[in-house]
């Protein structure tokens, strides 16, 4: 952060406007730019909270997507401001998971929600391994409380 801190290591929001090369043939931002959102957003979320590409070379490691899945529920256009904000909900063994919501600024509209599943990487041979025990513990409250919910 420009103050020196480091960002929330749980919760990182962003903006920036619809750029006319994201925009499909109606007009719209094209689904597959609000998977690139998500995970600019996400990198730029580890980068900011001091969690990024040169920690985690330092400890062996990195994250992949394995798995995403996305809900529209309306289109972005040309024009609009849109605030992406990323939130860790767990990180047990192997895995991550990131709630990503996307809304235009002007309405507060929910434009989209991705779920992004990560795993965790050995660099030495891409095989998945237990994720760093600092962030299983920075993210064991939220973790809990994702599990909790799974269970009801």
């Amino acid at each position: 952060m420009a103050d020196g801190r480091a960002a929330d290591p749980l919760e990182f929001t962003l903006r920036w406007p619809v750029r006319g090369y994201e925009l499909d043939s109606n007009g719209h931002v094209n689904n597959a730019v609000y998977l690139s959102w998500a995970e600019e957003l996400a990198t730029a979320h580890a980068e900011a909270a001091g969690y990024g590409r040169d920690w985690s070379v330092s400890r062996g490691g990195g994250w992949v997507i394995r798995r995403t899945e996305i809900t529209y529920h309306r289109p972005a256009v040309y024009g609009d401001e849109v605030e992406l904000t990323v939130r860790v909900e767990l990180v047990r063994g192997a895995r991550g998971v990131r709630r990503t919501t996307i809304t235009r600024i002007a309405d507060h509209e929910l434009l989209a929600e991705v779920l992004t599943e990560w795993v965790w990487i050995r660099l030495s041979d891409g095989r998945p391994a237990p994720a760093p025990r600092e962030l299983v513990e920075l993210a064991a409250g939220v973790t809990a409380t994702t599990l909790a919910r799974r269970r009801r």
